[in-house]
Order: structure tokens, then sequence, then C-alpha cells
């Protein structure tokens, strides 16, 4: 994108075949109930101010999409998901220590958490 962004807000979209089990694994997922739900076929997590993430019943598109979150801390948020029964589906490994952990919802949807080592954004980093 070039030029000033008009962007205010992000609502990442994932389309689901079954919206009640669907609804299950994402409250599992974020480890929360949904903030809001527009209607019947939608519920939205609010993830920072301006970032969120819904689930909407669209079963001709179900499957068939990709998001990622950068994490704070991905050690920490990983061990949460652990804790609520979730396993990743394959985690990926970059350059400087970047660690991409993904996770496939019922329908085969990617949702998955990055992040790099505290120690890449500490003042010993700059001395490297």
């Amino acid at each position: 994108m070039t030029g000033t962004s008009t962007a205010q807000d992000l609502f990442a979209g994932i389309p689901v075949a079954d919206f009640d089990h669907s609804l299950a694994w994402y409250r599992q997922f974020f480890g929360a109930e949904p903030s809001f739900y527009p209607n019947d076929i939608e519920a939205v997590w609010t993830l920072t101010k301006h970032s969120y993430v819904y689930i909407e019943l669209l079963p001709d598109r179900a499957g068939r999409s990709m998001l990622m979150i950068m994490a704070a801390d991905l050690d920490t948020t990983v061990a949460g998901l652990t804790r609520r029964g979730l396993e990743p589906h394959r985690i990926e490994n970059y350059e400087q220590g970047m660690r991409k952990v993904v996770y496939a919802d019922p329908d085969g949807n990617e949702i998955s958490y990055g992040g790099v080592p505290t120690a890449t954004f500490g003042p010993s980093s700059a001395a490297s």
C-alpha cells in the first residue's frame, strides 16, 4: 500500500460451516466468550482496541482462510492454548528466531500466532 493509510479498524473474517461447533472451538482458542454477536451467524472477538477476529456461517467458503496474530509473548500464548486442550497443526521456524505456530479449526481454516524471542527486542540485540 502506498500513501497514507485510511484504515481505522481491522476485522479479520473466518468462514465456517457449522456455527455452533466453530463457536465452541474459537471460545477454546481465544479462551474467552466473543466480545459481541452482530447477528445469529457471526461472533466477534476483540484482540486489541482496533483489531478483531470474527467467524461467520458461510459453508461454501469454509476452510479456506488463514490469518496470523503477532503475540507479545509467543511461548506464554502457546502454553495457554495447550492448557485449553489445543495442539498446533504445525510450527514454522524462520530467521532470527521468528516462529509461527499454526492451529487448524474444525473446517481447516488456519489461525496462527507468530512471534520472536523477547531477547530480540532487548538492548543486547543492538550490540549484535
